[in-house]
């Protein structure tokens, strides 16, 4: 394994590669950043930075009906971002592309607006154990709203979904099936392809948020046959405050309007207003052009890279990162599942994970600790929370190395 990450390493020149990200270079106590935070938010390439400080300095406007210059130039770069993700993800149409805040912004709109239309008085909606707080909280607040019921798939002490437990719970009264590709806290890569297939069976679509998954995998939303994803730029190299939402033509025609306000309308009198075409009808307001600049930037990068080389490099960093991780006495790893993605959770003992991550910090070394937005997974677990060492196709052995050197360290100084 070892040296085949050094063959991919060699390929993709990590180290050209690393000047790309100008915090990479930063110290921490004096100490050379090892940055293993990568789920929380990746860091940004020179391209993106590029990017934004290009549209601020040379054609900041406002996007849409402007008839001067500076206006068209935006709206064409704002519009030619959209179009970069919708290729990216292999959208049908670009206009099933939708900016929205983030990951989390995204399924609010999905659970608001289907919710409002679709879902009644005992029906359900199917999520998994493992769910973020954004892909539960929304749903639940929907769920109540209409009288409704949210089911959940178990899952096992590895942290794989229990499938037969899924198809037991996809019974007629559920709505819409919504999942995470990749867990954010036990790195656990559902499957995916069997849920929608099975969902569809039975005309249930399916929203997947791949906020945890975008980034270190190819990700082709036609060969998937998915109804709904949900992504945050921030995850992928891109700005903060920028996401989105892809969702098929048919069911986003289907969907009323999340928020009202400009863009979103074609007329508007005091009587009644007529809401616009897709993709406006969901981007109510001056939208974050800075930001989808930014996002299209960043998946330019990706693709100069390779999605399949990516997946290539994270892969074998993972092994070696559980290798050597395993290594450590009395370590456990929190989720185990053998088809995994980007993280790894586990807790050294007794220590609190609190107190492993400050020392690991005193190091120079970022991770983090806690329940990473999934309360009810470290419930499951029994767990005050974990640390999560989280991976780009930027991070190195030698950082996996230093990783393993400041865990022996903090279990030595707490116990």
């Amino acid at each position: 394994m070892r040296e085949n990450y050094n063959d991919i390493a060699t390929a993709l020149n990590i180290e050209k590669i690393r000047n790309d990200f100008p915090l990479l270079k930063t110290t921490v106590y004096g100490k050379q950043l090892v940055y293993l935070d990568n789920a929380a938010t990746t860091q940004k390439p020179t391209a993106v930075l590029d990017a934004l400080d290009n549209y601020y300095k040379t054609y900041n406007s406002n996007v849409h009906r402007g008839v001067h210059a500076l206006s068209q130039q935006a709206t064409e770069a704002y519009e030619e971002a959209r179009k970069k993700v919708a290729r990216f993800i292999n959208a049908k149409y670009s206009h099933e592309v939708i900016f929205t805040r983030g990951t989390t912004e995204s399924i609010n709109l999905v659970a608001s607006s289907f919710g409002k239309k679709f879902l009644h008085k005992g029906d359900s909606i199917l999520i998994s154990a493992m769910e973020h707080h954004s892909n539960i909280v929304p749903w639940q607040m929907i769920c109540e709203e209409k009288d409704a019921s949210l089911k959940v798939i178990a899952m096992d002490n590895k942290g794989i979904l229990q499938m037969d437990d899924f198809e037991q719970k996809l019974t007629d009264d559920v709505k819409l099936v919504a999942v995470t590709y990749v867990s954010n806290t036990l790195g656990t890569v559902n499957p995916v392809r069997d849920i929608i297939k099975q969902a569809h069976a039975k005309n249930i679509p399916v929203l997947l948020d791949v906020a945890q998954a975008i980034q270190h995998m190819p990700l082709d939303v036609q060969e998937l046959d998915v109804d709904f994803i949900a992504f945050s730029g921030h995850k992928i190299y891109g700005p903060t405050g920028i996401g989105v939402l892809y969702g098929k033509e048919e069911w986003l025609n289907k969907l009323p309007p999340y928020q009202g306000g400009g863009d979103m309308i074609k007329t508007v009198t005091f009587e009644k207003t007529v809401y616009n075409d897709l993709p406006y009808k969901f981007e109510a307001g001056t939208p974050d052009m800075s930001g989808a600049i930014g996002l299209g930037a960043a998946v330019d990068y990706v693709e100069s890279i390779g999605r399949k080389n990516i997946e290539l490099a994270e892969g074998e960093l993972l092994a070696y990162a559980l290798d050597a991780l395993a290594a450590i006495p009395d370590l456990r790893f929190i989720g185990e599942s053998p088809e995994r993605s980007g993280a790894i959770s586990f807790l050294i003992g007794d220590l609190h994970p609190f107190d492993t991550g400050e020392i690991l910090d005193k190091q120079g070394i970022a991770v983090r600790t806690g329940h990473h937005c999934t309360q009810p997974v470290v419930d499951f677990f029994r767990i005050p929370g974990t640390v999560r060492a989280s991976f780009a196709f930027y991070n190195t052995k030698a950082e996996i190395d230093a990783l393993v050197k400041g865990l022996e360290k903090a279990r030595l100084m707490l116990g």
